[in-house]
């Protein structure tokens, strides 16, 4: 581990994740990773829009042409792996999560220009359902992030009052779950491409339309301490082991 990377994450930035849940890196992917990310999440959508158009369709699932896509768990056999597995998602695993670090989840969220939806306030864990441990998501902006552009808001675990995971229910118009009615808007994230907002599965978040010409494009890898598992005892999702007990299980 470099001295660099060492010193990424100060101490402040630990002490705001143990008591709001989170912390934000500006500017801190490297850029041929950076250029991946982008190209790899090019790709899938030029795939998507090749089968939309295929069958004479504008939706596909939950993705809509040119507008939103949501692109999950598809780094298995892409360059994606250098970067989920990198010394730098290493360092932040470790300043969350401690010894123990499994790939849980990962995803591109990307909002088309001047169309990109909204999502309510909510919570991560919220969709596991079933008790656990907390996790990070690590949320890595491929664009430069505005509040014009749809960025993340956060609220920070002092101002919920609650770092616990709360009821939530379904918007009938958007089919959103939503776990937050009150008035505080949250913190908006406005970083430039290349930087990564961690937050604890159980901060709630929210975030606005893309009102701008331009794409919003986020990658999305979630890391949790331990494997996920359902009461019948099935994994919620992945659970790649990348730290164990300290030692590197995966990107050596």
């Amino acid at each position: 581990m470099s001295t660099t990377l060492q010193n990424l994450i100060s101490e402040k930035d630990r002490q705001q994740f143990r008591d709001e849940g989170y912390f934000v890196l500006p500017g801190v992917v490297p850029a041929a990773h950076l250029a991946m990310m982008r190209e790899v999440c090019g790709d899938f959508i030029k795939t998507y829009d090749a089968e939309m158009d295929a069958a004479g369709q504008t939706h596909q699932g939950i993705n809509i042409k040119g507008s939103r896509y949501f692109i999950a768990n598809r780094h298995k056999g892409t360059r994606l792996v250098e970067f989920i597995y990198s010394d730098l998602m290493a360092e932040i695993c470790r300043a969350t999560l401690g010894d123990n670090a499994y790939l849980f989840w990962e995803q591109f969220v990307v909002k088309g220009p001047e169309k990109g939806a909204k999502f309510s306030w909510h919570q991560d864990s919220a969709y596991v359902g079933t008790p656990h441990r907390p996790y990070i998501t690590c949320w890595v902006t491929l664009d430069d992030v505005s509040e014009a552009n749809g960025t993340v808001y956060l609220l920070p675990y002092s101002r919920a009052g609650t770092r616990e995971v709360v009821p939530h229910k379904e918007n009938p118009e958007s089919h959103d779950i939503e776990g937050y009615f009150g008035s505080d808007p949250g913190d908006p994230v406005i970083v430039p491409a290349g930087s990564i907002a961690c937050f604890s599965s159980t901060v709630l978040h929210r975030s606005g339309f893309n009102r701008t010409p331009n794409w919003r494009r986020v990658y999305l890898p979630q890391y949790s301490a331990e494997p996920l598992r359902r009461p019948d005892g099935k994994l919620v999702a992945f659970a790649e082991p990348f730290l164990i007990n300290g030692v590197r299980r995966n990107g050596v």
